[in-house]
């Protein structure tokens, strides 16, 4: 049976990234993501909200982007993988586990009110911008331009076109 093990997270860092170094030179580093949902209780006729935090491990020049980049509070989508992990308590010598997320893509989120965010939400590009996306050792390929578009020549940017992502 084939199985499938993705997972997509957007949210804030709840602590500044600790980046180490492996013996083999190798960066790690691991941060806490807090996730929101928010919905509308029709019982209790109210906006609830409950957070959800994630631990997440960066490996090799996304970690290391993310620990110069990245502080308490920014903004960031994570790709990646569950991964559990499994140890004795050295204490009370029962078995422990924890579910994580090892981060396999990284995109930095732009702050509310800070400079090429516009008020903190997304921006729609032709193409990714490349200091702001981290991962898999490979940059993919530039996406195909939908309706025809053609940015202007002399690397101009794409009219507004009012999509809210």
């Amino acid at each position: 049976m084939a199985s499938f093990n993705k997972v997509i997270l957007m949210g804030n860092l709840t602590r500044d990234p600790q980046v180490r170094y492996l013996p083999s030179g190798q960066a790690v580093a691991e941060v806490g993501l807090a996730v929101n949902r928010s919905w509308f209780d029709k019982q209790a006729n109210q906006r609830k909200e409950e957070v959800t935090f994630v631990d997440v491990t960066l490996w090799g020049r996304t970690a290391e982007v993310a620990g110069e980049y990245l502080t308490k509070g920014a903004g960031v989508l994570i790709e990646g993988r569950l991964q559990l992990d499994q140890w004795d308590d050295k204490e009370s010598g029962q078995k422990r586990s924890k579910l994580k997320v090892v981060g396999e893509q990284m995109t930095m989120l732009p702050r509310a009110g800070g400079s090429g965010g516009g008020g903190g939400g997304f921006q729609r590009s032709a193409a990714p911008a490349p200091a702001q996306e981290f991962g898999g050792g490979e940059s993919a390929p530039a996406p195909a331009q939908a309706g025809g578009f053609e940015p202007p020549q002399g690397g101009g940017s794409p009219p507004d076109d009012n999509v809210p992502f």
